[in-house]
């Protein structure tokens, strides 16, 4: 039987390089070679687009030095991939893409949305979804309409930060201390901040403006933070996983102690008070079939002292690094990371036919 070859797609110009890096390496590792030729393309933090000779390139970064560009054509007709070495140039066709990209430029609908255009099957969600999931601001809408409990919040944009003293105004006047702040579009906890007084809210909001033009502050939640993994869509019924939760090393759980703090901690299946776990299950299934989900998501909660889920946030592409709650989900089910990351394949290649 002839080999599908699949386009890996890592790297990317978000704050979550090398995280999607380390993902990569991770997936690239499961991939059934008996059934897929690799085609693995890195993007730099610049947005050069480069073809890596090999999955150690990934884990050593050498990809980075290579000459070798690449570059997907919107061709529908083509379905492939430009490769360009020296003056030489060929192309090759592509059944499926894999896009292991987190954040800006690449879980925000934009390689999907030209993946579309040149047709190619792809891991994931769609354009829709990986748009409206990214912005935490749209996805506190569709939260909203569901009837679902999230923190509450004030959204401000970033051109409102020359009228400091009215943006501080408003959010004091409808929150007591401590606030998040968030931006509105980048994933991993970056440049999201706590607030304890006004100065450290004012710093958080510049922060955040330096991610976002969009920023959300909102209302702090006390309470466990746990995680939920889903995976289906079209054709495929939707299937929660069980619980997750993390045990952050950190006053809350920031960018260094999901990657780099090994005293922050995940444990499977924690014992919740009431019927909590059921109603995490059940609202993150809800949660992905409203933002139109396929393929695979995490849906991130909160879970207070007294039983009440409070939503947090949806990321469709997660996390796929050694210690990332998604595929340690799935492995509490009894799937191990080879059997989810091949399904996920075959479910991409699906996508086109259902």
């Amino acid at each position: 039987m002839k080999k599908k070859t699949i386009a890996v797609l890592f790297g990317g110009q978000s704050s979550e390089h090398v995280v999607s890096c380390m993902s990569a390496a991770n997936i690239v590792a499961q991939i059934d070679r008996n059934k897929y030729e690799l085609l693995l393309i890195g993007i730099t933090e610049e947005g050069r687009w480069l073809k890596a000779d090999s999955p150690e390139d990934i884990q050593n970064g050498s990809w980075k030095e290579s000459r070798i560009e690449a570059a997907i054509l919107p061709d529908a007709t083509k379905k492939s991939v430009l490769i360009k070495d020296g003056d030489s140039w060929q192309e090759i066709s592509v059944d499926v893409a894999f896009p292991v990209l987190h954040g800006l430029y690449g879980e925000d609908g934009t390689i999907q949305g030209l993946l579309e255009l040149a047709q190619i099957p792809y891991v994931g969600c769609g354009v829709l979804a990986s748009a409206v999931s990214m912005d935490k601001l749209y996805t506190k809408i569709i939260v909203d309409a569901l009837g679902i409990r999230q923190a509450a919040y004030e959204p401000v944009f970033r051109g409102q930060l020359s009228e400091m003293d009215q943006v501080v105004e408003r959010v004091e006047s409808r929150f007591s201390y401590p606030v998040f702040i968030k931006p509105s579009n980048a994933g991993s906890s970056k440049g999201v901040t706590k607030a304890e007084n006004r100065e450290a809210l004012i710093a958080g909001l510049e922060e955040a403006a330096r991610h976002d033009r969009k920023i959300l502050v909102e209302e702090a939640i006390v309470g466990r933070e746990v995680e939920c993994a889903v995976f289906g869509g079209g054709a495929e019924p939707v299937a929660a996983s069980g619980v997750g939760e993390i045990l952050a090393a950190a006053d809350f759980y920031d960018f260094d102690s999901k990657y780099y703090n090994a005293e922050s901690k995940t444990v499977t299946d924690p014992e919740l008070p009431g019927n909590a776990s059921e109603i995490i299950s059940k609202n993150a299934a809800a949660i992905f079939k409203a933002v139109d989900g396929y393929g695979l998501a995490r849906v991130d909660f909160f879970v207070k002292q007294d039983g009440e889920v409070v939503f947090n946030e949806i990321n469709t592409m997660p996390g796929f690094t050694a210690i990332s709650m998604y595929p340690i989900l799935w492995e509490a089910r009894g799937i191990d990371k080879k059997t989810l990351v091949n399904r996920l394949i075959d479910h991409g290649l699906s996508r086109g036919k259902q």
